[in-house]
């Protein structure tokens, strides 16, 4: 490990608003943040842009960005910090345990922003909006909670809407390209350090906002599966 990373791992040891595979804080959350705001989570957070931008934004709700990566967490925390912003903190921990860290209904709403993609087929249930994580996020979430996808990957953005409509969830925002939106929320035009890399190379910024207000049933995994693999195998014909 780097001699910059190793810095900043010891650095969010410091940090008031950094929490580290803490144990027993599923519900104590709001005894945390001394309030009994709203909890907004940022997962794969990075850097935390969303976070920071979005605690700047409502200081009447708390945030907590969630990453594994600590030296990415702790730019956003010492700017949290620098800039007294009480109301957002991180937590360093694996994403597929998140209900380990939060209780029923403690959540009112998520953020995914930029993550992997996965792209490759045998990767799909990494994939952060994959049934497989919908169901720990339903186990949080409040039931009217929202789940918003920001991502540069056209892949991902339509895996999503294929998940959505197999399994009857909401959908309330559909954006192929939300930069071209008229009136698009302040929330949206919170850019990331990921975003400006562009690593798709779209061109363009997919957004979705829906409800996991429906059970996820296990026996649709397999059509998902299907269905997943009928567009690779399309794909590959197309690209010959």
């Amino acid at each position: 490990m780097g001699q910059k990373k190793l810095i900043k791992f010891n650095a969010i040891k410091t940090f008031h608003n950094v929490l580290e595979h803490p144990e027993n804080m599923q519900g104590k959350w709001h005894a945390f943040f001394k309030n009994n705001h709203p909890i907004t989570l940022e997962l794969a957070c990075g850097k935390g842009e969303y976070t920071v931008g979005l605690g700047r934004m409502y200081a009447n709700r708390n945030f907590v960005g969630v990453d594994i990566k600590g030296n990415r967490i702790w730019r956003g925390a010492k700017t949290a910090i620098d800039e007294g912003l009480n109301n957002i903190a991180f937590l360093r921990a694996e994403i597929d345990k998140i209900n380990n860290y939060f209780s029923a209904n403690e959540v009112e709403e998520i953020w995914i922003t930029f993550p992997d993609p996965q792209l490759r087929f045998s990767k799909a249930k990494k994939r952060l909006t994959h049934p497989k994580f919908l169901r720990l996020y339903q186990q949080i979430l409040q039931p009217d909670g929202l789940i918003h996808l920001k991502t540069d990957s056209p892949d991902l953005y339509q895996f999503t809407k294929k998940v959505i409509a197999l399994y009857g969830l909401t959908l309330i925002t559909d954006y192929d390209n939300a930069y071209l939106q008229n009136n698009i929320t302040e929330e949206l035009k919170i850019k990331t350090y990921y975003e400006s890399l562009d690593i798709a190379q779209s061109n363009r910024i997919h957004y979705l906002q829906f409800k996991i207000n429906k059970e996820l049933p296990t026996s649709l995994d397999e059509e998902l599966k299907k269905l997943l693999k009928a567009t690779e195998v399309v794909e590959n014909i197309s690209s010959k």
